[in-house]
Formats: structure tokens, sequence, C-alpha cells
């Protein structure tokens, strides 16, 4: 493996470790079609997917925006946020599903969404600082009965994680950025502790509507001494207002019942329920290339699924998760293909049967299997990864394999059987 790529291999395995803890938009479902949303780990891949999601590779951290930046680009679509190159396709009317990954029980506090529409036409080249967003979606406090409460938050995460908006049905046709946002109060109570994950998407709105509602630029949108961000959610609280501008006049209420699933998948094919019995790995799917799946069945972005079907288990947060120092690890072998079950002979997720199922057959699909020494854990490998890297970075092979392979046995001491 060339150098570079152990690099970059070690990079990403270390950044994973990093954005466990809050959350992100994997992808969306537009009025039953699927799209991918974008993930920080795409810059370590030589092209770039097309996705509908504004990129954000400076957030690796997968962290907040706070009340200090209210007034930079940065709260708008977050950190460092550029333009998506592709957009969602939505009736006014319609509904758009939001999927994140798991999102800390502890990070109560509101969701809130807004259009924006584009000047430019596509929204792929429009500046963001001049978008004016109007609100079309925003639920704070449910229950204050036991504090700190029940919030919009934890409607997301009993949902499956997922939220879903409806877009006004009277607005004009043409291009809008959904901006989709979870303000976490958990810290609000002092100065400067709110903390927004803000993310956009560019849609492209169908219908007949004529309305076309005034809005608010993004760094305007919030104040940091506003009733809804310096907010002690740990006190009894008599009402809560939602942050931000009023919400506009035609817009939806808020349902996080379910919709309707998604049948078509646009660009790469995500996870499903039931899908196609085989599909063949591939990172060049045009964006363009809808793949139907058999009707029933839920897309959704791998390695999280977001079906809005009520969950029948709870799952931890991610933050509260504990997790060793030192994890052991093993090192599978891919195929250049994967085979999904149908639905028929698929196992209910979450059961068992469904894990029996999956383990035997990751061990039986293998084409090699290599044995991993007894106490080899992750830290041990991103050591040596490194080490390695730093030590023969320089290293001008004469292109023989075997050199290469004498050179890796060098310096790794060989395991003397007790």
């Amino acid at each position: 493996m060339p150098f570079s790529k152990i690099a970059t291999l070690a990079t990403a395995v270390a950044f994973a470790s990093k954005v466990a803890c809050h959350g992100t938009v994997t992808g969306i479902v537009a009025d039953g079609v699927y799209y991918q949303g974008y993930s920080a780990n795409f810059q370590y891949m030589a092209a770039e997917p097309v996705v509908v999601g504004w990129s954000t590779p400076q957030n690796q951290g997968n962290g907040p925006i706070t009340p200090d930046a209210y007034a930079t680009s940065d709260i708008i679509c977050h950190l460092g946020a550029t333009n998506a190159q592709t957009s969602a396709k939505v009736a006014a009317g319609g509904t758009v599903e939001l999927q994140w990954t798991a999102w800390p029980e502890s990070h109560h506090g509101p969701v809130i969404d807004y259009l924006a529409p584009c000047s430019d036409g596509d929204c792929k080249t429009v500046d963001k600082t001049t978008l004016e967003f109007f609100k079309i979606d925003g639920v704070g406090l449910i229950d204050d009965t036991t504090v700190p409460g029940t919030w919009a938050d934890d409607q997301l995460i009993a949902n499956n994680n997922t939220w879903a908006v409806t877009i006004p049905s009277d607005i004009a046709p043409g291009h809008y950025v959904l901006r989709h946002e979870i303000i976490a109060l958990h810290s609000a109570g002092e100065t400067n502790g709110a903390q927004n994950y803000p993310q956009c998407f560019n849609l492209e709105v169908t219908g007949s509507g004529t309305a076309t509602p005034s809005g608010t630029l993004g760094t305007a949108l919030y104040t940091a001494d506003e009733a809804g961000i310096l907010v002690n959610i740990y006190q009894t609280i008599a009402s809560y207002l939602v942050p931000g501008p009023a919400l506009y006049s035609g817009a939806a209420n808020s349902s996080e019942s379910a919709v309707p699933a998604a049948t078509t998948v646009a660009g790469e094919v995500p996870s499903s329920s039931a899908a196609p019995t085989s599909v063949v790995a591939t990172s060049t799917l045009p964006v363009s290339a809808g793949i139907i799946a058999p009707a029933g069945s839920y897309p959704t972005g791998a390695p999280y699924s977001n079906s809005t079907a009520t969950r029948t288990k709870k799952t931890k947060s991610a933050c509260k998760a504990k997790t060793k120092a030192s994890t052991a690890v093993s090192v599978p072998t891919f195929a250049s293909s994967v085979t999904i079950p149908t639905a028929s002979s698929t196992p209910t997720a979450g059961s068992d049967e469904s894990s029996s199922t999956i383990a035997k057959s990751a061990t039986t699909s293998s084409a090699t299997s290599s044995k991993i020494p007894s106490g080899t854990t992750l830290d041990t490998v991103l050591a040596w990864i490194a080490s390695f890297y730093t030590e023969h970075k320089d290293t001008a092979y004469s292109g023989a394999s075997v050199a290469r392979r004498q050179h890796a046995r060098a310096i790794i001491p060989r395991r003397v059987p007790q």
C-alpha cells in the first residue's frame, strides 16, 4: 500500500473516533426519494460524491457553532460550509425527512427549519451570506413536567433520529436552501453555552404557488442573549419561545408521524430493509442515476438505519456510551460486490437472529482470512501505521514486491511461540 494511503487511513480512523458524540444528517428523503447527505469522510476520497448536503470538511470534530459566532458566516450552514452541487426535488406541500446519526440524549433543545430562495438559479454558486431565510418549522419545549423536560430533539430521537418537515404549499417554485438545525441547551444557562448544529441542503421545489416570503440573513437569525438561547433548562420553565424570526404564516404544523417509505434512491445505494438481491460496489455512480427499490423498502444512509417506524428498543446516546482505552480489532476482507438478502429472508432488525446471521455471513463470505495476533488493539495498529510511515516515507524502492515484504517484516518483532 502506498505510504500516502497508509497515512490517509490512519487519519480517517482517528477522525472517525472523534465524531461519535454529536450527530450529523446522513441523508434526506424528499417526496419518497432518498438523497445522500454530506460526510466529512468524503475529503479522504479520491473523488467526492455529488450530494445535496452542503460540504463542511472543516467540521472534523462534528462540533457546534456557539453564540459568539452568530454574526459570522459559520452560523449559516456550519463551519466553512460550501455549496452543494445538486438538489433534491420536492413538491410544495411535500415532506422532507432528515435522517440523523445518533443524537446525544443529554443535548436537549429545539429543532428548527428554514428556507431561503437562491438568486443564482440552482443554489450551486449562491453566496450564503446573501441568503434570506424564513422559518417553516420550529419545535421547542414539549413537556416540562419533569425537569429538564421533553424537547423537540427527544422527539427526534424517539423517531429513530429522524425529523420530518413539510414544505409550505403556497411558496413559488424554484431552488431553495433548506437550513435544518438542532440547538442544544444543556449548557445554555451560562453565556455562550448554547450549541447550534446547522446543516444545509439544496432543494428544487415544484408546484404552482406564488408566495415569496421575506426572510432574514443567516447572520441575523439569533442573538446571544435572547430568551431561547440564554436559558437554564434545569429549572421549571413556564414557557419557551423558539429562537429566531417568527414562523412563516403559511408553514404547516410540524408532524413527526411516519412518512411514506422511500422507493427511489438518488446517487449511491444506501442499506435498506429490502433491497435488490445483488449490489455491485461502486464509488462513481452518478447522482442522477435513480435506483428503484422494491415497494415498501426504506433506504437509509449506511451505517445508520433511520426508518420512521416506532422504535421498540431504546438505544444509548453516543456520548453516554463508555469505551475502553484500547479496543481489540479484527481486519475483515472485503469483496468487490455485496449480496443483500431479500425481504422475505431478512430477520427483523435488531433481533438476535439478525445479529447471528450477519456474523455468520461475515465469517463465511470472506475470500481469505488473516489471524490477528492475540492482544492486538486499535492503538497498536495506529501506532504501527504512524511509525511505519514516519520511518519509511522517504524510502526509495526498486519496485520489487519482495523488498517491500522484507522491509515490513524487518520492523515488526517476530512472535516466538510460547
